[in-house]
């Protein structure tokens, strides 16, 4: 036989595909009745199922017209449509309706030549258990052919279709649903479990065509074999496991929370994180309000009255624009006591509201009343949910989540997931803004110790920049210092501490007024570094716990002198510095870097250079080139060629810098500090050697007199006669040759008096009948300040006095 197609009750075509007289045969044992008839309308087969329901047995049927066999004429309609109830005469004389189906079959011209006739009771319960037991089963029982064809329904599978067994049985699967494309998938699994003669099962979220809503269901498919073993059907069972799948969702949503919740430290984005999660798969429309105090630097917890302020910071929508919305992003907007958003926060716990109740019609009014445009955009909403966000017993703000086009209402299960999910993202949110305090509070503590305008000097010119981590770990402590010495001289210093946050920032502090206070006494780089050393071990001494580590630092300390143009400097763990010359020669300074701070028990080298004027030179922490991806030496390179690029200013030479040797994500601070060096000529300096004797400090006065002549300033002449005096007549008398005048012309007048001994001369006052002890308490009084420093020879003694105006 070839395929054909034959109108069923329903109007779409029966296809019945090529079968051999074997597969009519088991067709017609697996139904209650049936029968052939060929195209003149005489029957050529019957089954004993038709000799049950008519008491004709075969021999007496098989020959018959089929018009001899009704008690009555078919109703009209039943003919064509080829189904319809039919009443026979019994072989007792009694009239017997039954239902009848015919499905035709082809010729191999493809026009019907005889007729496959299926017949049952109307109404009439099962004979047996087994039958009774199938029929009444709770899920969706089905039998169908090799071909796909129905054989048999129970009541809750018709019930999942939506049409009677009648309109089903005989008939194509394919043919009796209207979404086709979906339900390819369906079939193919039918034909699976025929080909392979194994069971499969098959798992789909659609439309029922009894529901206008969407169901899981999982479908179990199993060959049905005849008694030679030969494949002649299949069965299903559909179980309707949308409560399952939901189930199963729900766990996958809060698993997918965990990891796509508090990604960043950033408040706004953590609750644009939570509506991401939500909208589409839990809501058409969310968003996330959170109180203002949250967003603030300080910490002013505020417990939500019955009336509540909000700030949104994030909503979104399954529509293009979020129409829904009658709040932009980062406004304001008032919540009435009435309005769950506001019944959430005052319960703590998730409120469910429906279409229909007084307070959420109330509310979506007074919503639409304030919609962006003056248009009401709230129409079609169905079902809310509010969830309030509360971690460490604070509460935060509320997250509200609407369904418009989604079919289903928020139920009791909806509500709880909510509330974890709220809980998640309101520990990430408080995490975030704890974070925020905590990194705006250490930049504060960082800026406020950080230089705010170098001072003025005229050794080196400077430019710096410094750059906070954004990373989750916080603040660094990095710093720089620029300090001011004696002799015009200046120290250049940066240093890094171990770990970031607050503790980092305060252990800056502390070494950064350790290492003002220790460049004021003139210390070498070396020896600085070596007390620095010991203050650091300190205190790690005195502090307890995990907090000893977090006081290690590092530090390069220089020290430049713009009269013999040499760089003295030592490094505690720290990267070298660059140097660009004059010439345009860039290279790392080779020098020997000791042990970071706090290690103890190890010596500092110092190194020296002489310099060029207008040599630059470049001091930086290690987060401008170390990072967990970049190779070291590569960054340095990279440094090196950056500093020796073309720039008009340090300024520029600085945003040159970062900009060619900076990771895109750095994981650090970076601080960066920059002096190009200046020299001050022999005619701004003199020097005299001294001969030891007092006879000669009448010479040393006239010298320093006639110098000052000759720099134009007479002025500053009777003050400077009484420092050189006072300092040659101590240096003669209580040190050691050699001994050496020099002055200085810089933006202050300096006299320093050099000689062989270490010792230093101290401040006294002086009692009424003494004869000496007053002239370092004069020199103090008539000069803008004074001191001492060690040398490699002995000591100097220096005082400064502001240079009267020219």
């Amino acid at each position: 036989m070839t395929a054909t197609e034959a109108e069923g009750p329903s109007g779409p075509p029966l296809r019945l595909k090529r079968c051999d007289k074997r597969t009519i045969l088991n067709y017609m044992e697996h139904v209650p009745a049936a029968a052939i008839v060929d195209a003149r309308g005489i029957v050529t087969g019957w089954s004993e199922g038709a000799r049950r329901l008519t008491g004709y047995p075969a021999e007496e049927a098989v020959g018959r017209a089929v018009q001899d066999l009704l008690a009555e004429d078919p109703p009209p309609g039943a003919v064509a449509s080829m189904a319809g109830t039919v009443v026979l005469r019994h072989r007792d004389g009694s009239s017997v309706p039954l239902a009848l189906r015919a499905c035709a079959l082809s010729g191999g011209d493809d026009s019907p030549d005889r007729y496959v006739v299926t017949a049952e009771r109307p109404g009439r319960p099962e004979p047996t258990l087994a039958g009774q037991a199938f029929q009444q089963a709770s899920m969706s029982l089905s039998v169908f052919d090799t071909d796909q064809r129905y054989l048999r329904l129970n009541d809750a599978s018709c019930q999942v279709m939506g049409v009677p067994a009648e309109a089903l049985v005989g008939r194509y699967f394919m043919d009796t649903v209207q979404d086709v494309g979906y339900n390819r998938g369906f079939l193919r699994h039918l034909e699976l479990a025929v080909e392979t003669g194994r069971p499969v099962r098959y798992e789909s979220y659609a439309h029922a065509p009894s529901s206008n809503r969407e169901h899981a269901w999982t479908t179990e498919m199993w060959p049905v074999r005849d008694a030679d073993g030969n494949v002649i059907g299949t069965g299903i069972a559909a179980f309707d496991s949308t409560e399952q799948y939901w189930a199963r969702e729900r766990l996958a949503l809060l698993n997918e929370a965990a990891a796509s919740i508090g990604t960043t430290l950033d408040v706004v984005r953590t609750a644009e994180e939570l509506i991401e999660l939500l909208v589409p798969r839990y809501a058409d429309f969310a968003s996330v309000d959170l109180l203002d105090w949250v967003l603030g630097a300080d910490e002013h917890p505020e417990m939500p009255g019955r009336d509540v302020l909000l700030r949104r910071v994030a909503h979104g929508s399954v529509t293009e624009g979020t129409p829904e919305a009658a709040v932009h992003v980062g406004d304001t907007d008032f919540y009435p006591s009435f309005s769950p958003p506001a019944k959430a926060l005052g319960t703590g716990r998730a409120v469910l509201s429906h279409a229909g109740e007084p307070d959420f019609l109330r509310w979506v009014a007074e919503r639409n009343a304030r919609a962006p445009g003056g248009r009401p955009h709230r129409r079609g909403v169905h079902s809310m949910l509010a969830v309030p966000l509360r971690a460490r017993g604070t509460t935060l703000g509320v997250a509200v989540a609407v369904r418009i086009a989604h079919p289903d209402d928020y139920g009791a299960d909806d509500a709880v997931l909510a509330e974890e999910l709220a809980s998640r993202a309101a520990v990430c949110i408080d995490n975030a803004r704890r974070f925020c305090r905590e990194r705006t509070t250490a930049l504060a503590l960082q800026n406020s110790l950080l230089p705010k305008g170098l001072p003025g000097q005229a050794a080196v010119e400077v430019a710096h920049r410094y750059l906070p981590s954004d990373s989750l770990v916080g603040i660094g402590g990095d710093w720089f210092d620029v300090i001011p010495l004696s002799g015009s001289r200046v120290a250049l210093v940066v240093g890094d501490v171990v770990g970031h946050g607050i503790a980092s920032s305060a252990t800056m502090g502390r070494l950064c007024t350790a290492v003002r206070t220790l460049a004021d006494v003139d210390l070498p780089p070396d020896e600085l570094l070596t007390h620095l050393d010991d203050l650091v071990t300190h205190l790690a001494s005195d502090d307890t716990g995990d907090e000893v580590a977090e006081l290690g630092a590092t530090c390069l300390y220089a020290v430049y002198d713009p009269v013999s143009r040499r760089l003295d400097l030592a490094a505690a763990g720290h990267p070298p510095p660059a140097l660009l010359l004059p010439d345009g020669t860039v290279s790392l300074v080779p020098m020997t870097a000791g042990p970071p701070l706090g290690v103890g028990g190890l010596p500092f080298e110092s190194t020296e250079l002489e310099l060029p004027e207008g040599s630059v030179v470049a001091l930086y922490t290690d987060g401008l080139i170390e990072d967990r991806d970049r190779d070291v030496d590569h960054a340095q390179a990279e440094l090196c060629r950056a500093l020796a690029a073309r720039a008009d200013t340090l300024d520029m030479m600085c945003d040159t810098i970062l900009k060619a040797v900076l990771p895109e994500e750095p994981s650090d601070d970076v601080a960066l500090l920059l002096a190009r060096t200046r020299a001050l000529g022999e005619d701004r300096v003199a020097t005299w050697d001294i001969t030891p004797d007092p006879e000669h400090v009448a010479a040393a006065r006239q010298a320093a007199t006639e110098q000052l002549t000759a720099w134009g300033l007479d002025e500053a002449a009777f003050v400077t006669e009484l420092v050189v005096s006072e300092l040659v007549t101590n240096a003669i008398r209580y040190g050691a040759p050699p001994v050496q005048l020099r002055l200085i012309r810089d933006r202050s007048l300096i006299c320093e008096v050099s000689d062989g001994s270490s010792t230093s001369p101290h401040l006294r006052r002086a009692h009424a009948f003494d004869e000496g002890g007053r002239g370092l308490l004069l020199v103090a009084q008539l000069t803008q300040r004074w001191g001492s420093r060690q040398t490699g020879r002995g000591k100097t003694i220096w005082a400064e006095q502001t240079l009267p105006p020219v």
